[in-house]
């Protein structure tokens, strides 16, 4: 029963991914480092935190509170802020309306950073995660999978629904490669194995595999080399979690957002 349980946790947490695009990380303009903006996101709610500098060259400290206006973009105010000398006692903190901003994302990776400041005028960057360090992914994980296959030339084969259940081995090469075998255990899936390989990007808290291959293999699937694409593919608290779409062969194509947890013996 618990893994039952367990299991439908994960397939409601790899289905909600498929709506709700997290943008939480540093973001900075690759071709000028030194400045940035911290963001924070809460369900449709952006907090930044600028770090970036006045006309005299010292630090200049503004926030922004931006919400989704429906289209993808997140818009709202601008503010300045002052407030104690680190070293004295703290006395309370001023907070002002400056201006206008709006975080405008281009993919999962980049974006477009516009801010107003009143009086002084626009700042349009592009802007990117900033990676830190690695992360591990190797590990062994169970987890689920959420999406659609669609556009077979056997019709018989699309399933705008697609559930799964999974074991899988994830193995990775620092920051340069990785290697993810789903073994599918669930009724409609048992004994398909698919294992995806390819080299890795690494942008902030987000791994890309954009030119993988993939190959499936198992009861009526013998699908050679495929191209495939990994997005968002990170660590969470408990596991793993990430999007794999791309061509499975006859014609199909897949749509799969998966989510893992490691299992307590690695």
């Amino acid at each position: 029963m618990l893994k039952r349980i367990i299991l439908a946790v994960l397939l409601l947490a790899a289905a909600f991914s498929a709506k709700a695009i997290e943008y939480t990380d540093v973001y900075y303009d690759s071709n000028e480092p030194g400045w940035g903006a911290f963001l924070v996101q809460s369900d449709t709610t952006q907090f930044l935190a600028f770090f970036i500098y006045g006309q005299d060259g010292k630090p200049t400290w503004y926030t922004a509170q931006l919400a989704d206006d429906g289209t993808g973009k997140y818009t709202g105010t601008l503010y300045a802020i002052t407030g104690s000398y680190f070293y004295n006692p703290w006395t309370g903190y001023n907070i002002n309306p400056a201006g206008t901003a709006s975080f405008q994302p281009i993919d999962v990776y980049h974006a477009t950073l516009i801010y107003t400041v009143n009086g002084v005028g626009t700042v349009t960057k592009p802007v990117q995660r900033q990676t830190l360090t690695p992360y591990k992914l190797s590990g062994n994980y169970s987890g689920s999978a959420a999406g659609s296959v669609s556009g077979c030339s056997d019709a018989t084969g699309n399933d705008p629904t697609f559930r799964g259940r999974f074991a899988l081995i994830v193995s990775q090469v620092a920051d340069t490669s990785a290697t993810l075998t789903f073994s599918f255990v669930d009724t409609t899936h048992n004994g398909v194995v698919c294992t995806l390989s390819g080299p890795l990007t690494h942008l902030g808290r987000l791994y890309q595999m954009a030119n993988a291959t993939a190959s499936c293999t198992g009861p009526d699937t013998n699908t050679g080399p495929q191209p495939a694409t990994v997005d968002s593919l990170h660590p969470t608290g408990q596991g793993i979690e990430g999007k794999w779409t791309g061509p499975l062969g006859g014609g199909c194509n897949g749509v799969f957002h998966f989510s893992a947890v490691l299992n307590v013996n690695n």
